[in-house]
C-alpha cells in the first residue's frame, strides 16, 4: 500500500490502536484518535505521564492501526518512528488535532488552559510504511 493511499485513509478515520514497546520488547497497546498533518505526520494527543510517552521515548519505533467506524472490514497499519513534542510546541498541533477530529471547538483559549493544565504531548509520527496490501 502506497503512504499517501494510508494517509488518505487515515484523514477520513480517525480512530486507532496505537503499538509501542515496553522495555522488555512487548508491545504496550493503547485506542486512541489521531489526525493527519499537512505534511504527512500522523497527530496523537496524549499526557506527558503516558506510558506510550515513556515507550516512545525508550524506543521511538511504533505502529498504529486505524479501524473504520464499522470495526470489521477496511483497516490500514502504518509504522513509523514518533517524537514527543511539548508545550508550549505542540499546542498548535493540538489544536489541529482536535479540530480534524471533531471540529471547530466552542472556546480555544479554555482549551488551551486545558491542554496545560492536563499537561498535553504530541506524539507526531513520521509514517515509513504502510499495509496491509490485501485482505486477509
Amino acid at each position: 500500500m502506497e503512504l499517501a493511499d494510508a494517509l488518505d485513509w487515515l484523514r477520513a478515520n480517525h480512530r486507532s490502536v496505537l503499538a509501542t514497546r515496553r522495555r522488555d520488547g512487548r508491545p504496550q497497546m493503547s485506542p486512541v484518535v489521531h489526525a493527519v498533518s499537512d505534511d504527512g505526520r500522523v497527530l496523537v494527543s496524549t499526557r506527558q505521564g503516558a506510558m506510550k510517552v515513556l515507550n516512545v521515548r525508550q524506543d521511538a519505533n511504533v505502529s498504529l492501526c486505524c479501524l473504520g467506524d464499522g470495526f470489521f472490514g477496511r483497516w490500514v497499519q502504518v509504522d513509523g518512528r514518533a517524537e514527543v513534542v511539548v508545550l508550549p510546541e505542540a499546542m498548535s498541533w493540538l489544536r489541529f488535532t482536535y479540530a480534524q477530529v471533531a471540529g471547530e471547538h466552542p472556546d480555544w483559549e479554555e482549551f488551551e488552559r486545558d491542554m496545560v493544565s492536563q499537561q498535553r504531548v504530541v506524539l507526531a509520527i513520521t509514517p515509513e510504511r504502510a499495509g496491509p496490501d490485501r485482505a486477509g
